[in-house]
């Protein structure tokens, strides 16, 4: 399993586009991903799961990779994000 936190810089938060762009993604790879804002836990390969995160400017995320190829996900992930969001 590998893991890492995000804390999100854009002013809107995941809305509507990133989010698409997340879960295309995230779809890429084999390992489940999930995507935590406080108490509330997201499939990050599920548009609506992220959106339900309600996730704001200064959140800070913990994404999880747990699977066959988890390194290679977390870190195309953690890219993503530093790019877009």
């Amino acid at each position: 399993m590998k893991e890492f936190e995000y804390t999100i810089t854009d002013e809107l938060g995941i809305h509507a586009r990133p989010a698409g762009l997340l879960v295309k993604k995230a779809g890429e790879f084999a390992s489940t991903v999930s995507v935590e804002n406080g108490a509330k836990k997201a499939d990050a390969k599920k548009i609506m799961s992220l959106m339900m995160l309600g996730a704001k400017k200064g959140n800070t995320l913990k994404f999880t990779a747990e699977g066959p190829d988890e390194d290679a996900a977390a870190e195309a992930l953690e890219a993503f994000m530093k790019e877009n969001l």
